[in-house]
């Protein structure tokens, strides 16, 4: 139960902190927390609360995935022959604190979006889950080939 919980906050939380998100407002198609609110029956105010907990840690996060997209570059460029083993240890130490914090805040907000909803909406977002997983397995399967 509780994975299913962990695993369906986590799909919803990454999935509203995409660029997506933005796009999705732009066109008029309904966004993340539209379809969220259609699947478990959210409020008007959880709406709202949701979407500014996303606007507040997706600023966050979006630096800290540029600055570390600089520092993976920034590791392939010491991809030569004379390169610098100083400078890519750096580089890689400091790609794994912003990674290390970018994960952090994407489980804060999950814990954010997660403490918005009530126990029966937690238990409705479970059981969708739990079906989402039962279709994937099974498509996973009937893609394997035979054996």
């Amino acid at each position: 139960m509780k994975l299913g919980k962990l695993i369906g906050s986590a799909l919803v939380a990454l999935s509203l902190s995409a660029p997506v998100y933005a796009q999705a407002q732009a066109g008029g198609q309904p966004d993340q927390v539209d379809q969220l609110a259609q699947m478990v029956g959210l409020s008007d105010d959880q709406q709202t609360e949701i979407r500014g907990i996303i606007e507040e840690m997706q600023g966050q996060i979006g630096e800290l995935q540029q600055e570390a997209r600089v520092l993976q570059q920034a590791m392939q460029a010491e991809i030569k022959a004379d390169y610098d083993e100083a400078a890519i240890r750096e580089s890689a130490e400091e790609l794994g604190d912003l990674t290390g914090e970018i994960a952090a805040l994407s489980t804060l907000m999950q814990a954010k979006v997660d403490s918005v909803f009530t126990d029966e909406q937690r238990d409705e977002l479970d059981r969708r889950m739990k079906q989402m997983q039962q279709q994937m397995q099974q498509q996973r399967q009937m893609m394997q080939p035979a054996q």
